[in-house]
């Protein structure tokens, strides 16, 4: 029986995220094609979004490239936390403030990791292990 830990499947559901996150922004449907608009960015902002969203899933799902997808994603989602709030609909900040966090969580143990490897070389190295 093998154990998966939380530390492996929180990246792949926020990849997961990112890439229904980002067919929803690059086939907007009409309501979030009209959000868009309402919100006063350009015609075509909805595909740079769901690009950085899906972006961001491919970066995630790639351990070595993992902290830079989290920033990433990260970023996305606190502008949309920004464009929502700034709009006065701050019902719609929730779900991305819970990946806006996530991200940050996932970003967090990446970087633990990146931190850790070369201190663990290191101590190798000195005690001959």
């Amino acid at each position: 029986m093998s154990k998966t830990s939380w530390r492996q499947v929180l990246p792949l559901a926020l990849a997961v995220f990112f890439v229904v996150g980002s067919l929803s922004n690059i086939f907007a449907p009409g309501s979030i094609y009209q959000e868009y608009l309402k919100w006063g960015y350009p015609r075509w902002f909805h595909f740079v979004t769901g690009s950085l969203e899906l972006t961001a899933a491919m970066l995630i799902i790639w351990a070595p490239s993992r902290l830079l997808g989290s920033a990433l994603g990260c970023t996305v989602m606190l502008a949309a936390i920004a464009t929502v709030i700034i709009h006065g609909d701050y019902g719609h900040a929730v779900p991305p403030l819970v990946v806006a966090t996530f991200s940050l969580v996932v970003g967090w143990i990446s970087w633990r990791k990146r931190v850790a490897l070369p201190a663990i070389d290191q101590y190798k190295r000195h005690t001959g292990i």
